[in-house]
């Protein structure tokens, strides 16, 4: 299981329709074959910042849907409503 963390600063005149667009797409996006969930959450001492946490399969999942269509259809319409370069950390639970 991959748990996929991804920090978003949002210009904050775009806030409610980067939210809106989020919204709109989270179905689709949890069809994804290997996706488990999506939510979007926002940081409570910085209201531009927002974090999409993601749990898939695995790795190759994740890549698949980061190569697909859906992926370059859903970053070419959210990649403007960025003010600086999304950053991204990937967690995988080890087990013992």
């Amino acid at each position: 299981m991959l748990k996929r963390i991804v920090k978003l600063s949002i210009e904050n005149d775009k806030k409610q329709l980067f939210i809106d667009l989020f919204a709109s797409n989270k179905n689709y996006i949890e069809k994804f074959k290997g996706c488990k969930s999506v939510e979007l959450v926002q940081d409570v001492n910085q209201k531009n910042i927002f974090f999409t946490l993601s749990i898939w399969d695995n790795e190759d999942a994740l890549n698949n849907y980061r190569n697909s269509d859906l992926f370059k259809g859903i970053w070419s319409k959210t990649k403007t409503f960025f003010c600086d370069k999304p950053q991204a950390w990937s967690l995988e639970k080890i087990s013992q």
